[in-house]
C-alpha cells in the first residue's frame, strides 16, 4: 500500500511550553496528518539529549527526553500543582534551550516532590518492567548531577567511573532520592509517550522513529557496558566514529562516539543489540536505523585527532547480525539509512536484509545520468524524501542550487516557472514508485533556509526550529490530501 508521511520532530511542535511536547499539540498534529491523508509521522530520536542538544548524542539509547513531557497534562492530573510560566522565547519559531532546560528540570523535580509518594506503586512497577536499563541510567544521571554535569570520563572519583562494586554500593545509598527522581521522570515520559502512540495508532497513524547506530561517549550505555565498545583498560576510546570528507565537510565529520567491539558482540550472540532493537520496536511502529552503512563497514577516527581526515575503514558485522535480528525479532519494521559512501558491500548487505533504503530528491538533479536518487532508479522498496533533517529545506536548497541543477530540476518536473516549484517538487516526490514518501514539515510550509533543522559538521544553532502556532491549517491539509489522492497515496 502506497503511503505518505511527514517528518516533524516532537520538539518542533508549537506549544506554550517553549518546546514541542507529547501533549495537546501532538494530538492535533495527528489530526492534521489524518485529514491530509497521510499515515506516517516520522520523528527524530526521542532520548535525553546531551552535547549541543543533538538527538544523535544522547545520555541513553533507552530513556525518554524529559523536555518532551507535557506539564499541562501533569497539572490536569494534579501530579504537578505548581503554576509557573516558562521562560520567554526570543523567537516564536525556535527553542530557547538555555533558558528552558533549568525551568523544565525544576518543574519535574517539583512534580516528583509533590506526587512520588502517591504514585510510588506505579513507578515501581515501571521500574521492574524496565530493569534492563533504568537502574544504570538513573544512577548515571544522578552521578552526573552530583559531579556537576560533566562527562563520566572526567568524574573525579575513578572508582565509580570504573564501576567498582564498593563505589556502586556507596553511591546507590548516597544518591537514593536523586535516583528515584530519575526513575519517576522516566515513568512520566513513557506514560505520555505510549498514550500518544496509542492515540495515533487508533487513528491509523504509524510512528516512524529513528535510532542512531552509535551511542554517545557520555552515556549510560557506554559507562555501564564497557565490553561492548572499543575502549582501553582505562575505559577511554581507542578510536571514535565519524565519516570521511564529503559533500558536507572537507574535514569529514568527527562524531566522537565510541566504536563497537563487534568480536565481543558476536561472541555474545549480539544480545546487547537485540535488546536495543527490541526496545525500539516497542517504542516505534517503524524504526529508521541511522548510518546503516556502518554495519557493512565503519569509519574509525583516531581518538586523538580533532578532525576525521585520517580515519580508516573496517568491516562491520554484516549479515551475521541481521540474521540474528530476523530470527529473534521478526516483527520489527526497519528502514536502513543508506546515504553516504555506499560501497558494493553496503548494497549486498541491504539486499540480504531486504530493508527499505532511502532516496533523497534534492540529491537527484546534479546532471549525473546514473545518480541513484533520480526517480527512474527508485524502487518500491524505498523510502523517498524531498530532504532529511540533515539537508537544507527545499526552498533553501533551491536558493543555493546551480543554474544547471535548476535547469535539470525544472525539466524533470515538467514546469517552467519557479512559482510552481514547491507544488511540483512535492508532487514529483509523491509520484515516486517508492512505497513510502516522507516530506519534512518545513517543505510543506514552504520555509527557507532559516528553518533548517541541522547542518552536519557544525556545533551550535542546530535542532532549534519550531512550527508556529496555527501553521498546520485545514487548508494545508486539504491541499496535501489532494496531492495524495492524485499520486495514489491516499491512506
Amino acid at each position: 500500500m502506497r503511503q505518505s508521511g511527514v517528518l516533524l520532530h516532537i520538539t518542533s511542535l508549537s506549544s506554550p511550553e517553549g518546546i514541542g511536547t507529547l501533549g495537546r499539540e501532538a494530538r492535533q498534529f495527528v489530526g492534521f496528518l489524518r485529514q491530509a491523508g497521510m499515515r506516517i509521522w516520522q520523528v527524530l530520536p526521542i532520548s535525553p539529549t546531551g552535547y549541543a542538544e543533538s538527538p544523535y548524542q544522547c545520555f541513553s539509547t533507552y530513556a525518554g527526553n524529559p523536555l518532551l513531557i507535557d506539564l499541562r497534562a501533569l497539572r490536569r492530573r494534579s501530579i504537578l500543582t505548581t503554576q509557573e510560566e516558562p521562560p520567554p522565547a526570543p523567537r516564536e519559531d525556535q527553542v530557547n534551550f538555555a533558558a528552558l532546560i533549568p525551568w523544565k528540570n525544576r518543574m519535574l523535580s517539583l512534580a516528583f516532590e509533590q506526587s512520588y509518594a502517591r504514585l510510588e506503586r506505579k513507578v515501581n512497577a515501571f521500574r521492574r518492567k524496565n530493569a534492563l536499563w533504568i537502574e544504570d541510567f538513573a544512577l548515571f544521571m544522578a552521578l552526573k548531577q552530583h559531579f556537576g554535569g560533566g562527562s563520566w570520563q572526567r568524574w573525579p572519583d575513578d572508582e565509580i567511573r570504573m564501576r567498582r562494586a564498593a563505589a556502586l554500593r556507596h553511591y546507590w545509598e548516597l544518591l537514593e532520592k536523586d535516583i528515584e527522581r530519575q526513575v519517576f521522570i522516566q515513568y512520566l515520559f513513557f506514560e505520555q509517550w505510549y498514550a500518544l502512540k496509542a492515540y495515533a495508532n487508533k487513528r491509523g497513524i504509524s510512528i516512524f522513529g529513528d535510532m542512531p547506530i552509535y551511542v554517545a561517549e557520555d552515556s549510560a550505555d557506554a559507562w555501564a557496558n564497557p565490553a561492548v565498545f572499543q575502549l582501553d583498560r582505562d575505559r577511554r576510546p581507542r578510536g571514535i566514529a565519524g565519516v570521511p570528507p564529503d559533500y558536507f565537510s572537507a574535514d569529514g565529520q568527527r562524531w566522537g562516539n565510541p566504536l563497537y567491539d563487534w568480536s565481543y558482540l558476536k561472541r555474545t550472540g549480539y544480545r546487547w543489540w537485540l535488546d536495543r532493537l527490541d526496545a525500539m520496536g516497542r517504542i516505534f511502529d517503524i524504526t529508521r536505523v541511522d548510518h546503516f552503512i556502518g554495519f557493512a563497514n565503519y569509519y574509525a577516527v583516531p581518538a586523538k585527532d580533532s578532525h576525521a581526515r585520517n580515519g580508516t575503514w573496517h568491516p562491520g558485522p554484516g549479515k551475521s547480525l541481521f540474521d540474528v535480528v530476523a530470527r529473534e525479532l521478526p516483527q520489527m519494521r526497519i528502514v536502513a539509512e543508506d546515504l553516504g559512501a555506499v560501497s558494493p558491500r553496503v548494497r549486498k548487505l541491504l539486499d540480504a536484509t531486504g530493508y527499505p533504503g532511502m532516496k533523497v530528491m534534492t540529491f537527484a538533479f546534479s546532471g549525473d545520468a546514473f545518480n541513484e536518487h533520480l526517480p527512474k532508479y527508485h524502487k518500491e522498496n524505498n523510502v523517498v524524501y524531498t530532504g532529511t533533517h540533515d539537508n537544507n529545506t527545499l526552498l533553501g536548497w533551491w536558493a543555493r542550487a546551480s543554474h544547471q541543477e535548476k535547469h535539470n530540476t525544472l525539466l524533470a518536473l515538467g514546469i517552467r516557472h519557479d512559482e510552481e516549484f514547491t507544488h511540483a517538487f512535492l508532487r514529483g516526490t509523491l509520484k515516486s514508485r517508492a512505497m513510502i514518501a516522507i516530506i519534512p514539515m518545513q517543505d510543506i510550509l514552504r520555509l527557507g533556509e532559516s528553518a533548517r533543522m541541522n547542518l552536519p559538521g557544525t556545533v551550535g544553532g542546530n535542532w532549534l526550529w519550531r512550527m508556529k502556532p496555527g501553521a498546520a491549517t485545514d487548508k494545508l491539509a486539504r491541499w496535501l490530501r489532494d496531492l495524495n489522492e492524485e499520486t495514489g497515496r491516499l491512506g
